[in-house]
C-alpha cells in the first residue's frame, strides 16, 4: 500500500508538523522510518527529529497531540512503558498510546500489565494496533482530528448546542406539566412518544392513551388544554 492511499483524501488540505523523538528512531529499523517520512510528505505533514520525552508530537491545526509508539511490547519493557506512561500524562493534555500487538500473547501481557498499573481507564487513550504502519496511520488521523476540531471549534459548538437542548427541555417540561394532573413523568412519556410541545397539541386523545402510559383522564385533560379556552388562555406555568 502505498502512503496516499490510506488518509491523504483527508489530509490534503491540511499542512502540520510532526515532530519525533531521537532516540525513539535510532531504536527503529530505517525502512520504517523511510515510511514514516514518505507517509507525512504525501500528506503535506513536515517532519522534524528532536529530543523530546513523547515519541512524538504532532502540530496540526493550532492543536498539539503527543504519542507513545509502542512497537514491540514483551515482559521485559511492559512495566517500563507504562510507568512512563503514567508520567507523560501528567505533562500532556492530549496523550494517546500507540501499541503495536501482533500476537495473542503480547495481547493478554499487555491487557494483565495494564489493569495492575493503576492507570485511570482512557486516561490516557491507548491505541492497540496489530502493524506498525496500521500503528502510524491511525496516529496521523487522530492528530489530523484534532486539529479539525481545533480549527471548527467543534467542542464549543457541541456545548453550545448541548445548553440549548437543555433550555429547550426545560421550556417543554414547564409547559406540559402546567397542565393540570401531569407530571414530570407523564411530560417524559408525551415527549418520547409524540414530540414536540406543538405535536402534542395536534394529537388525540385515542393517540396519546395508544402510544404512552398516561390514564385516560389525563389523556383527556392535554387535549382538552390546547383545545378549550377554559384552560389555554390562562395557563399557570411555575
Amino acid at each position: 500500500m502505498k502512503p496516499t492511499d490510506r488518509v491523504r483524501a483527508k489530509a490534503t488540505n491540511s499542512a502540520g508538523v510532526c515532530m519525533m523523538r531521537n532516540a525513539w528512531k535510532d531504536e527503529q529499523h530505517p525502512s520504517f522510518i523511510n515510511f514514516i517520512s514518505n507517509f507525512l510528505a504525501a500528506n503535506s505533514f513536515k517532519l522534524n527529529f528532536v529530543s523530546i520525552p513523547p515519541d512524538f508530537i504532532f502540530n496540526c491545526g493550532g492543536s498539539s497531540v503527543a504519542f507513545i509508539f509502542v512497537t514491540s511490547l514483551d515482559s521485559t519493557n511492559v512495566s517500563e512503558i507504562l510507568a512512563r506512561t503514567q508520567l507523560l500524562k501528567k505533562q500532556f493534555a492530549h496523550l494517546y498510546v500507540i501499541c503495536t500487538l501482533p500476537t495473542k500473547e503480547q495481547n493478554d501481557l499487555f491487557v494483565r500489565s495494564y489493569f495492575k498499573s493503576g492507570l485511570e481507564l482512557g486516561r490516557p487513550a491507548f491505541v492497540l494496533v496489530k502493524d506498525l504502519e496500521m500503528g502510524f496511520e491511525k496516529m496521523l488521523r487522530i492528530a489530523f482530528a484534532r486539529g479539525v476540531c481545533k480549527r471548527e471549534d467543534v467542542t464549543t459548538k457541541l456545548k453550545a448546542q448541548r445548553e440549548q437542548y437543555v433550555q429547550s427541555a426545560g421550556v417543554f417540561q414547564r409547559v406540559i406539566t402546567s397542565i393540570p394532573g401531569i407530571d414530570n413523568h407523564d411530560a417524559n412519556a408525551l415527549n418520547q412518544a409524540v414530540g414536540s410541545i406543538e405535536a402534542i397539541a395536534k394529537e388525540s386523545k385515542e393517540y396519546i392513551l395508544e402510544n404512552t402510559d398516561l390514564s385516560a383522564d389525563k389523556a383527556e385533560m392535554v387535549t382538552r388544554f390546547f383545545r378549550d379556552q377554559n384552560f389555554y388562555l390562562s395557563p399557570k406555568i411555575n
